[in-house]
């Protein structure tokens, strides 16, 4: 059951107030966490119906002067000890 989506394209003056109050009209928001400087964050839903309802409804929507792309978070991608990145 996945109920934490990205939220991305945002703006650098949202917080996560904003975020909150902007996902809490589709549903109970249990947790928020903004990636500063970034440009992106992620929004915990209390259940995948309202975790699915806020993906429909704020997908390509506009918040503060950005168009939203909001899907289901993935999994953090395992990155191999030792490797190098040059």
């Amino acid at each position: 059951m996945q109920t934490k989506l990205y939220v991305g394209n945002l703006s650098f003056s949202v917080t996560n107030e904003d975020l909150k109050t902007l996902f809490s009209t589709h549903g109970e928001v249990k947790d928020v966490k903004l990636i500063e400087g970034k440009g992106f964050g992620f929004v915990e839903m209390s259940n995948q119906a309202e975790s699915e309802s806020a993906k429909k409804a704020l997908n390509g929507s506009d918040f503060k002067g950005r168009k939203l792309k909001v899907d289901i978070a993935q999994p953090p991608k395992s990155r191999s000890r030792g490797q190098r990145y040059r």
